[in-house]
């Protein structure tokens, strides 16, 4: 299902603003309707993480354990927004090769109140500082994410260590090569200038060429045409393999499998993913960049699908146990939230609905069914939720983009027109996307946790862990009663 376009195939929603637009014909204008759109989608994000996330994941592990939790998911907020701004922006979200970017912005250098970043329209930007900020929060919650894998066993001082080489070397590489293209603005300006050509046959030559240089200048993922409208490759499927990984590497918590291990406190759980959910209508409805139409459709779907999915989880717990749970119904809101994260801007509301009701069955078989047979600590189910749901999101948003079955297409800003609708093609494309991220986060995670492991140790002991880490680690209780 691909669409007979150039580069500009795979669309990326979070990467179209990449750099400050230089139209050779038109300066473009910043909408402060969409530059407000952003500012407000940047804080929702951030309220995704915390506290959303972290209390979310808080609530799950038991209490002697909730304060590492805490931490762990507010450091990475910190961290990351650091080394975003240092050389993360840069390296992500600028020219340099199909896998990874340069430093021509690194600690953020050109980047200004007066410089702007593209957005879906041509001619329409908005402030690069906001679309910088924005980024940032995504940046910020992927790795949060993978901390619920190896939670209530590893030591701080692993994922202080472990956290920020991640992102440098997993998470910007993954964003540049998904989301990096280089903007409708140069696409539609090179056009032009071909058009501008006519018949001086040098003019057009060169006008030709720079439409090739043009579409060139883009990540390896996106010039395989696979799309993604707002993280579930670069966010889900990276920080759920990595989660496995790092459970399988670090190992079982003591006494899993035979000591009572259930959430200590769902009502925080049950805040916390509602928080998600509210907060990811920046994430999905964010990444249209603009105060549009596709904002809306991005909005309703994650309405609707995430409904779906906790549904679907719900009823199908509910069958096979007996019994209805508020931790079935939240989790499989949060798959849903993860499944129609790549689709959002892409499927039609009753396509996303679809994808809500599969991805709740399908998330919690691998949370169940699978994770049992295995044998594996995946503590939080990082795995079994984003990975194996963004997995589902990645390789359903191939089918519901079809404008058949009540999809938008994807615009070819060569002709200003939605490309062709290629099945077979659009499904390779999307492989595409799902086994890069896969391949990329799962080895770079596996080295990564060797290396922790040799400078200071992954696991905390045995002892250190029967006592919790919040008292052993940090010297402080979530609770004093």
């Amino acid at each position: 299902m691909t669409f007979k376009r150039p580069y500009s195939a795979g669309l990326a929603a979070l990467a179209v603003g990449l750099f400050t637009a230089t139209a050779a014909f038109a300066e473009p204008t910043v909408n402060k309707g969409d530059n407000a759109w952003m500012l407000t989608s940047t804080v929702l994000v951030l309220l995704m993480t915390i506290p959303g996330l972290a209390l979310f994941y808080g609530g799950l592990v038991r209490s002697k354990n909730m304060l590492s939790v805490l931490m762990q998911v507010f450091y990475c907020v910190c961290i990351v927004t650091i080394l975003w701004a240092l050389y993360g922006y840069s390296i992500a979200f600028t020219g340099g090769s199909d896998f990874i970017g340069g430093f021509s912005k690194a600690f953020l250098m050109g980047v200004t109140p007066d410089s702007k970043a593209a957005t879906f329209s041509v001619d329409a930007n908005i402030s690069e500082l906001v679309y910088v900020c924005f980024q940032m929060t995504f940046a910020a919650i992927t790795p949060a994410l993978i901390v619920g894998a190896f939670a209530e066993r590893m030591k701080f001082s692993a994922v202080a260590l472990f956290i920020p080489l991640w992102v440098t070397l997993i998470y910007f590489p993954i964003a540049h090569m998904v989301w990096y293209w280089a903007g409708p603005d140069a696409i539609s300006d090179a056009v032009k200038a071909i058009a501008a050509a006519g018949s001086d046959a040098a003019a057009k030559a060169a006008a030709e060429a720079k439409l090739a240089e043009v579409n060139a200048d883009a990540g390896w993922v996106f010039k395989k045409g696979a799309i993604d409208f707002a993280g579930g490759t670069v966010v889900h499927i990276n920080a759920g393999i990595a989660g496995l990984v790092g459970a399988l590497l670090i190992g079982k918590r003591v006494g899993y499998g035979k000591d009572l291990m259930a959430p200590h406190s769902l009502t925080m759980s049950m805040i916390g993913a509602s928080l998600l959910w509210v907060g990811w209508f920046g994430f999905n409805a964010g990444s249209n960049l603009e105060a549009s139409g596709g904002a809306a459709l991005a909005m309703t779907n994650s309405f609707v699908a995430t409904a779906a999915a906790a549904l679907s989880w719900m009823f199908a717990e509910w069958m096979i146990k007996g019994h209805p749970s508020v931790l079935g119904a939240i989790s499989g809101a949060v798959a849903g939230l993860v499944a129609v994260t790549p689709a959002a801007g892409y499927s039609g509301p009753m396509g996303a609905i679809v994808l809500g009701l599969v991805v709740g069955v399908v998330c919690l078989f691998f949370c169940t069914v699978v994770k049992n047979a295995l044998g594996y600590d995946d503590s939080l189910d990082v795995f079994g939720v984003h990975c194996v749901g963004g997995i589902v999101g990645a390789l359903a948003t191939g089918i519901l983009v079809n404008p058949s079955l009540g999809g938008t297409g994807v615009m070819d800003y060569t002709t200003g027109k939605i490309g062709d609708y290629d099945f077979a093609a659009q499904m390779i494309s999307q492989c595409w996307g799902v086994g890069t991220t896969l391949v990329w986060s799962g080895i770079g995670s596996a080295i990564l946790y060797k290396v922790v492991d040799v400078i200071v140790g992954l696991r905390a002991n045995v002892e250190t862990e029967r006592e919790g880490l919040d008292i052993t680690e940090h010297t402080e209780r979530a609770y004093n009663m």
